[in-house]
């Protein structure tokens, strides 16, 4: 029999879903697993959302629709980022995708090829550089410090630039590390990217995510001309809590959507024909719940930063955005662990604490805590971890 390809070599499976699994069988085995690890809002999704997918079930609304998405959901995502993002979209530059992840897959299938190389700031979401491997492209890894808040400044940029460069990926604010970028940043930004004719792919998924007063700004709204250069993904699924709703989506220029809807009609096809009806109850209904949870998420944020930051030896960057942490545990590294891998394995297996090692993310020696749990689990994962690491 012949083998696998080599494509799919080249990439493993995701580690926060193999962690999140491995704690679940923890807990379906009755052992008390506070699990810190996976990216998911503890939020239930909102009951107008709910209704909406509902009302369209009842409805008999559970058909094929448009590879790309309905109509109305288009032209809601349309009205969503000219109101809240100033950004002007018609549906024909707009597809609805099974979440934000095949937002982004699509873009890779429809950008890269073999020889292209694409900048990817670390630390990173697990899934940028697998992506970009399996579109039959090179990962460029770039680095960034918790000195200067994880921030990629257009020097380094500039510096990790080739001829073979096609693209950069910004997330903004950042999974891990809670870094988002302020209107000077991404200016520098863009400049630089303009200058080398770069793709922008601008992953803004925690967008409504934001902390102390924080104002989320698009890249895409600089200008004219990075906008044409700029695609924008985002997702329904932290914003409203509809994670297993798969429901994501992308804006940018005409060609690069249709294209990518050439990619989904051959693949997926359309998205859940219900979820879509659910939402767009989400972008056109009460929003006041998405306050709600960010005020919340920012309490939560406090609590647990606090915490962690008490434990000898842990630095940490106080994110603006998302809902991780992601603290150093360096101090920890060489001694009992060999590395960040080890650690997570001791505090799931000893402290029956789940999270996350950095060194998925580009960045060994942290840590991610994912912190949208109840604020008695966050002091309990907190101090289970403190007092585990006072035994090594």
């Amino acid at each position: 029999m012949r083998g696998l390809s080599s494509r799919v070599k080249k990439v493993k499976p995701s580690p926060t879903l193999a962690i999140t699994a491995r704690a679940r069988a923890m807990k379906a085995k009755g052992v008390d697993v506070i699990s810190l690890a996976a990216g998911e809002p503890d939020f239930d999704t909102p009951e107008h959302v709910k209704e909406g997918a509902i009302r369209a079930l009842k409805e008999g609304f559970t058909k094929y629709t448009p590879s790309s998405g309905i109509p109305e959901l288009k032209e809601a995502i349309c009205e969503k980022l000219e109101r809240e993002n100033g950004l002007s979209y018609t549906p024909q530059e707009v597809i609805v995708t099974c979440g934000g992840k095949q937002a982004l897959y699509n873009i890779a299938l429809a950008l890269f090829e073999e020889g292209d190389e694409v900048i990817i700031p670390a630390p990173y979401w697990v899934s940028y550089p697998a992506m970009v491997l399996l579109a039959g492209a090179e990962p460029v890894i770039l680095e960034t410090e918790e000195s200067e808040g994880f921030r990629l400044t257009p020097e380094a940029l500039r510096s990790a630039i080739t001829a073979r460069t096609k693209a950069l990926i910004l997330n903004t604010p950042s999974n891990p590390s809670g870094t988002a970028y302020t209107k000077d940043e991404l200016e520098g930004i863009a400049e630089v990217a303009l200058e080398h004719d770069l793709w922008i792919i601008s992953d803004e998924v925690y967008e409504h995510i934001v902390f102390d007063g924080f104002k989320h700004l698009s890249i895409a709204t600089l200008s004219p001309e990075v906008k044409e250069r700029t695609i924008v993904v985002n997702a329904l699924s932290k914003t409203y809590s509809m994670t297993g709703w798969r429901i994501g989506f992308a804006a940018g220029p005409r060609e690069v959507i249709a294209a990518m809807d050439t990619i989904q009609s051959q693949s997926t096809s359309n998205p859940t024909s219900f979820a879509q009806r659910g939402a767009l109850e989400a972008l056109r209904g009460p929003q006041q719940c998405v306050k709600e949870m960010r005020e919340e998420y920012q309490r939560r944020r406090d609590l647990l930063y606090e915490l962690i930051l008490s434990i000898p030896g842990i630095s940490c960057f106080k994110p603006k955005g998302a809902f991780y942490l992601f603290p150093n545990f360096g101090a920890y590294i060489g001694d009992r662990f060999k590395d960040d891998g080890e650690l997570c394995a001791f505090l799931l297996e000893e402290a029956h604490v789940a999270t996350v090692p950095g060194s998925e993310f580009g960045k060994p020696g942290y840590l991610r805590l994912s912190f949208p749990l109840s604020p008695e689990s966050l002091r309990k994962g907190a101090e289970r971890i403190r007092e585990a690491l006072s035994r090594v």
